[in-house]
């Protein structure tokens, strides 16, 4: 009896479709990922017995960090939006044609684009159990605040509200950081007791993971002894292989070239 040989694909696009959005958008596997990742935020959630604060402290470092203290305030839970809860489905079909990245498309996409939209697979059960156990569910999106009704309208059309401005749902816009959510995250803590947080980008934790660091020393940084005993305890990651600042590295980045290989003899 022969030992079977595993059948390897490589990235391809098909039918303009790029290998990235085929995974997130269409995959079983990208919907497990996201449903195992629902499932242990939830299973953290709920086996809490002191609730804990996840969000680091003003003037903490990753290498030194600490928490915001959570005093007598009410639980929440923190998720950025955008293929955290929300598939903009939609805005990646258009997008999916090759078109390189619009700003103005994007906020037209904002504005319009509220039912061509589709939940993270487990996220609307996890926040209904979330809901369920008392906590409040707040979203801290780099939408535009401009915006802010069409994004409220988006979330809950996807059945993943109640979403209000100000209250459960923080924007690109409130406060004068823009697109960092280092300044949003404490007026949220200032509320509530934040128990999990969870997102698709390391920046949906803390801006110092976008510090500018080499492609190697980030992924050291999540790695390190400070900080990698978070993941799954109170900080979850969703999966995104379409866009973000993950999708970075040269070459050699990715490739160290003490481990770079190639076939001999010929063979191609």
């Amino acid at each position: 009896m022969t030992s079977p040989t595993a059948i390897v694909s490589a990235p391809v696009t098909v039918d303009g479709v790029p290998a990235g959005m085929q995974y997130l958008y269409a995959s079983g596997e990208a919907a497990a990922a996201s449903i195992q990742a629902w499932n242990a935020l939830v299973g953290y959630v709920r086996a809490q017995r002191t609730p804990t604060s996840v969000v680091l402290a003003p003037g903490a470092t990753l290498a030194a960090p600490r928490w915001t203290a959570c005093g007598s305030k009410a639980k929440a839970a923190v998720f950025d939006v955008d293929e955290t809860v929300l598939l903009n489905l939609g805005f990646e079909y258009d997008a999916s044609t090759g078109r390189p990245w619009s700003e103005p498309r994007w906020q037209e996409w904002e504005r319009t684009g509220i039912k061509q939209v589709a939940p993270v697979p487990g996220a609307l059960a996890a926040l209904t159990q979330l809901r369920a156990m008392g906590l409040t569910v707040v979203f801290n999106s780099n939408r535009a605040a401009a915006n802010a009704a069409q994004t409220q309208a988006a979330i809950e059309a996807a059945g993943l509200g109640p979403a209000r401005h100000g209250e459960t749902l923080f924007l690109a816009g409130d406060d004068a950081t823009g697109s960092k959510k280092d300044g949003r995250r404490p007026t949220i803590a200032a509320r509530y007791c934040v128990v999990a947080m969870g997102g698709d980008q390391l920046g949906d934790f803390s801006d110092l993971f976008n510090a500018g660091q080499t492609p190697a020393a980030r992924r050291a940084v999540v790695q390190s002894p400070a900080i990698t005993a978070k993941w799954g305890a109170g900080w979850f990651v969703l999966p995104n292989p379409v866009y973000g600042t993950a999708l970075k590295g040269s070459r050699d980045e990715v490739f160290p070239p003490a481990i770079h290989w190639a076939p001999t003899q010929g063979i191609h």
